[in-house]
């Protein structure tokens, strides 16, 4: 998608924190106002009082040095008290805005119509990568205000030794920023895009591979991994020496620009010794002050790239947003008309779903769910509408799904089941993993539902797991629940006890439900009559 959709999500996400940012800038201008002029009246102090004592007693007595020493003390404390609330602001700030980009860049992820399109190593490196990225821009906001109050500090200086002087500064400071605009784009874009290229390469393969290492070692891979990883490291690091390097010129230029300055004031200056050394440290304090800002316009081809990567996902619509349209008219039917099968339920009902392996089941759950999309012959109607013809957010905001294999976040029992919807007490945690037999081994945890499941939920067991998922789509609070194998990896004492506890939550909530199991005791959960098989169709 365009550029204009990223910055606008940018621009929402940014918002919240413009008061922020508006502080950060001006705290920056104060503390560069405040280092300039800490610079320039230490020169002028030192050189002065260096005049007087060779002057002779009576003019070192004479020389006034609690005034400027207390304004130096001034100084320090103003600008150490300024930068330390212009990086509070500025980093609360950025980091604020760029967690509200994480999210809704993760729901525009969700909001795909086939969200299996999405790999897990591209979407992390999007969502960490590409976005960290964004922080140095969103970081160096201060610096413009900062460079602009260092600049006309500077000049106001240099103008005390020499009007021509002031205007060869004026001068410089021009150009250095020029230099920075134009030099940016040559030495930088080329290799800021193949670094984030690479980059991302290497963190999509290295997410991939994690996923599949059992399968790696089981299969004596790892050395031709290491290989191929070998062969992106080293791209990468060509890159980043590339960029390193053009960096490395255009600080040149800056450190270049202050020397000239710092001569221009030497050799133009009209006035005094130690008003000569003021305006030589206040040219050399305004270049300093530029810096940041030059830095900032450097760091530019790495957000570029960042956002060229970002671009593809800020185009989908929010399902955030529609979520509550969505759900303000709940699904109240299901028809199924597919492969000679004919099954209509309404809101409340149960059906059970039976078969052999590769007939179609999991599909057909993943297809309502909104995860797999459906094709325009998939027969599956919701409320009297074709399921191709309805927006995916709608239909995903109408079912809630424990899958096969359920996908657990790297994070606590708490994290993992708040997913389902925002704003859910413990209390209805809790009551969700009573109903999904799991209350029992969360409170003999050390930490209970802070217990860190580990990557993946590899600290839990595949039956609580699997529990852990029935739990989160029981506190989802969608009209229809869709369960594959539910008692997978369970005793026959737990899956007894699992299906009392859903039938008796299933009555008293009202919520339908869609069972795909070849387990007897979850297929009569549905009652008799109510269970279909689907044709194998390998």
């Amino acid at each position: 998608m365009s550029r204009a959709d990223m910055d606008r999500l940018l621009a929402e996400a940014i918002g919240p924190e413009r008061r922020a940012f508006r502080i950060a800038g001006l705290l920056a201008a104060a503390a560069t106002i405040s280092a300039v002029l800490l610079l320039g009246l230490s020169g002028w102090f030192i050189t002065g009082a260096a005049l007087a004592g060779l002057a002779g007693v009576l003019a070192a007595q004479g020389f006034n040095y609690l005034v400027p020493s207390a304004l130096i003390r001034l100084l320090a404390i103003i600008r150490t008290t300024a930068r330390y609330g212009e990086r509070l602001c500025g980093h609360r700030g950025a980091l604020l805005a760029l967690a509200a980009v994480r999210a809704r860049l993760f729901d525009r992820i969700l909001s795909e119509r086939d969200v299996r399109a999405v790999s897990a190593g591209d979407a992390v490196t999007r969502l960490v990568q590409d976005i960290g990225a964004l922080e140095d821009r969103l970081i160096r906001r201060p610096a413009l205000p900062a460079a602009l109050a260092g600049a006309a500090i500077g000049l106001v200086l240099a103008w005390l030794a020499s009007p021509w002087a002031s205007l060869v500064l004026l001068a410089l400071l021009v150009g250095l920023v020029l230099w920075a605009h134009l030099a940016t784009p040559h030495l930088l874009a080329s290799a800021a895009t193949d670094m984030a290229a690479a980059l991302a390469r290497l963190k999509a393969g290295m997410v991939d591979y994690a996923a599949a290492s059992p399968e790696i070692l089981a299969y004596d891979l790892a050395p031709a991994i290491g290989r191929s990883l070998a062969v992106e490291t080293a791209e990468l690091d060509s890159a980043r020496r590339r960029f390193a390097r053009g960096e490395a010129i255009i600080d040149a230029g800056l450190v270049l620009g202050g020397g000239i300055a710092m001569g221009a004031m030497l050799i133009l200056s009209h006035a005094s010794l130690p008003l000569t050394v003021l305006a030589v440290l206040a040219a050399a304090g305004a270049i300093e002050a530029l810096s940041g800002y030059v830095r900032g316009v450097s760091r530019s081809a790495l957000v570029a790239a960042a956002l060229s990567r970002l671009e593809g996902m800020a185009g989908q619509p929010s399902a955030l947003v529609r979520k509550a349209t969505a759900s303000m008219a709940p699904a109240r039917s299901i028809a199924f008309d597919r492969d000679g099968l004919h099954v209509r339920i309404v809101a409340g009902e149960r059906l059970g779903i039976s078969g052999k392996s590769g007939s179609g089941k999991t599909s057909l759950l993943e297809t309502l769910a909104g995860i797999r999309p459906a094709g325009e012959h998939c027969g599956i109607a919701l409320d009297d509408q074709l399921l191709a013809s309805l927006p995916s957010e709608d239909v995903r905001a109408a079912f809630a799904l424990s899958p096969q294999d359920a996908q657990l976040l790297s994070g606590t029992i708490r994290d993992n089941l708040r997913v389902a919807r925002p704003g859910l007490s413990d209390e209805r945690l809790w009551a969700a993993l009573e109903v999904a037999c799991l209350a029992v081994d969360i409170r003999a945890m050390p930490h209970g539902l802070d217990q860190w499941v580990g990557d993946g939920g590899a600290r839990l067991s595949g039956g609580q797991r699997k529990r852990l998922s029935i739990a989160r789509a029981l506190l989802a609070g969608r009209p229809w629940l869709l369960l594959d194998e539910p008692s997978e990896g369970l005793d026959m004492a737990t899956e007894a006890r699992l299906a009392g506890h859903l039938d008796a939550w299933l009555r008293e909530t009202g919520t339908g439900v869609v069972v795909v199991s070849h387990r007897p005791t979850f297929l009569s959960l549905v009652g008799k009559g109510r269970t279909i098989n689907l044709k194998d169709r390998r």
